[in-house]
């Protein structure tokens, strides 16, 4: 029976899924962003997805890992980043506004502020507005996606501070940050492990097509956009993709401060699909 996919509708997301049908894939793709794709993996309404890596922490015992992929980064990643008209030191205790699209990215922000600057606690709010809108105002804001990559690439950018949360991540801890990981339902495994076989033969052709041919799809993708192909290339440099020793270490470390700071129940056990 064919899959039902999930797919990030970011930028960031291009080189996995570009090739993906011309290289057999043959079911199902449903476009959202991370906090839907992770609501309809919960509810059984797609069987596997590139999902966010706090939706894993937080319901492990419903789902096993496609081994292999993440998305990730070792620096800074562009597109998860706090905006701010002050200094981050100049924030305590004051409201940071979220758009509500990623679990993994807010938790992320909590820990840091948190663990390494000593926060005591983090407001955050999604506002009843776009948080463009609070950016405007004056207040600070969390921006993932593309959105996040369109404002820190702005030729004349409207707010002072940017802090690229993969960045500093990487610097408190000198680990990878992994924002994604590829989720599958347990009942998925049990009835459509073919096609999980399948899917990662189709991913790995898609992939090294995507890598073998990085600066024309950057041109083809940029073609009538907001964001040129250098600009794309560079993006998706920052990446990286793959789940080795070094991401499961960095991944094992957020999930431990998540529990730490009471975001987490419990520290998730990290099971493949076999």
């Amino acid at each position: 029976m064919p899959l039902k996919l999930g797919h990030i509708d970011y930028l960031n997301c291009v080189p996995l899924f570009h090739y993906l049908r011309n290289c057999g894939f043959d079911g199902e793709i449903v476009k959202g962003v991370p906090s839907t794709l992770n609501a309809m993996l919960a509810r059984g309404e797609i069987d596997v997805s590139p999902s966010s890596s706090f939706e894993y922490g937080r319901s492990f015992t419903a789902y096993k890992l496609l081994p292999g992929y993440s998305i990730s980064a070792f620096g800074p990643v562009q597109s998860v980043m706090l905006f701010s008209h002050v200094p981050v030191d100049e924030l305590r205790g004051h409201r940071i506004y979220i758009t509500g699209e990623s679990a993994t990215s807010v938790n992320l922000l909590r820990v840091l502020l948190r663990e390494y600057y000593g926060w005591d606690q983090v407001d955050t709010c999604v506002p009843d507005v776009p948080v463009e809108e609070m950016l405007a105002q004056g207040r600070a804001v969390l921006l993932i996606g593309d959105r996040a990559l369109r404002l820190a690439l702005a030729s004349q950018p409207t707010v002072r501070y940017h802090y690229d949360l993969a960045s500093l991540w990487r610097q408190f801890t000198a680990m990878p940050f992994v924002f994604a990981l590829w989720i599958v339902r347990n009942d998925v495994v049990d009835g459509k492990l073919a096609s999980l076989q399948r899917l990662r033969q189709h991913l790995a052709a898609s992939y090294a097509r995507a890598r073998a041919e990085l600066p024309e799809l950057a041109a083809t993708v940029s073609r009538n956009s907001w964001i040129s192909a250098d600009q794309l290339l560079d993006y998706w440099r920052c990446m990286s993709y793959e789940l080795d020793e070094a991401h499961l270490a960095g991944l094992e470390l957020f999930y431990e401060l998540c529990v730490k700071y009471g975001y987490l129940k419990r520290r998730p056990k990290v099971e493949f699909v076999d």
